[in-house]
């Protein structure tokens, strides 16, 4: 809400969690964030993380400070975000010692960023016309069981 003319993410910065969500896709996502082209200004992000299963977690914690300690990024950018309500979620207690607080931004605040971003422009994108029925402030979300695979 601070940053109004900031972009929104972009597809690799973000992997939105569920309990399906597998090893190989969590690995993905912090390699990028603590490789050395990080250094992009992207900011990449774990959405309701407290929904991996025990096994995606641990394996998340593990690769994700082993490869902290050997990388050479020092000013990498990754957020994992969680459900505050989630007690029981194993990477709440693996990364409570970086746990942050973000002060919410109004419904209006957060509804006119929204407006300002997800426009769909003038003379729309090949990808915008698959979904005639948007109009000028919508979008849709297209969710595939094989991250990666152009589908």
């Amino acid at each position: 809400c601070h940053t109004k003319t900031e972009p929104l993410p972009t597809y690799d910065e973000v992997l939105v969690c569920t309990p399906d969500t597998n090893e190989e896709e969590v690995e993905m996502i912090v390699r990028r964030a603590l490789s050395p082209d990080s250094q992009n200004q992207k900011i990449y992000c774990l959405l309701s993380a407290e929904k991996l299963v025990y096994k995606v977690a641990k394996q998340l914690e593990s690769y994700f400070f082993r490869l902290l300690q050997s990388s050479e990024v020092p000013d990498y950018r990754f957020i994992i975000f969680c459900d505050a309500k989630a007690h029981n979620s194993y990477i709440i207690t693996a990364f409570d010692t970086y746990k942050v607080s973000i002060p919410c931004c109004s419904k209006t605040e957060i509804q006119t960023y929204l407006r300002t971003h997800l426009k769909v422009p003038s003379g729309t994108a090949p990808a915008a016309q698959a979904f005639e029925e948007l109009d000028q402030q919508n979008v849709k979300f297209v969710f595939s069981k094989q991250a990666g695979m152009g589908r």
